[in-house]
């Protein structure tokens, strides 16, 4: 089985630098294998012979605090999860620049307390919800957003983002190992 591991934020400061030797290793170390990594900000695809779990996961945080010194949450997918996380944006049609078009992907169901931000208090900003997953679209930008960081606390811990320019490139690398 393939699947798709997400790790969040590393590589985006001195102090997060994660070598992509390490990266691969703490994969490895899981358990995991054939573990190809894309970009340098956290994203791996992998083989594995049974589906990960929120244990597989804690393995590779340990295995990456132990390699590099750098502690991250990791969320790790099943293909068949990703691609339908992704299949489901339904911003796809509305965003025209796919850096600021982004996916949220969670461990977890967004919790019944936490609602979405009202549009009016995010325009131009679009958020909405999915199934284990938030999709944003940022036209100003995704530095420039305004949804509460109170809403994203709320959320939960483990939620990482990646847009849509990052969500091809690794639905690319899980097509080619087809």
């Amino acid at each position: 089985m393939l699947g798709v591991g997400l790790v969040r934020g590393i590589n985006v400061g001195a102090s997060t630098r994660v070598a992509k030797g390490d990266l691969v290793a703490a994969f490895e170390d899981a358990g995991l294998r054939d573990v190809v990594t894309l970009l340098q900000s956290g994203n791996a695809v992998f083989a594995a012979d049974e589906e990960p779990t929120g244990t597989t996961a804690a393995a590779v945080e340990a295995a990456l605090q132990s390699r590099s010194g750098v502690a991250a949450r990791v969320l790790l997918l099943t293909e068949k999860r990703f691609r339908a996380v992704a299949a489901a944006n339904p911003l796809v049609g509305i965003g025209d620049d796919d850096s600021r078009l982004v996916v949220t992907f969670l461990d977890h169901d967004i919790p019944g307390s936490v609602q979405l931000p009202a549009d009016d208090d995010t325009a131009p900003e679009i958020i909405r919800a999915g199934e284990r997953a938030l999709y944003q679209w940022c036209p100003l930008g995704v530095s420039k957003s305004v949804v509460p960081v109170a809403f994203w606390r709320a959320v939960g811990p483990v939620a990482t983002g990646r847009n849509q320019r990052t969500v091809t490139r690794l639905l690319a690398e899980l097509d080619r190992r087809r």
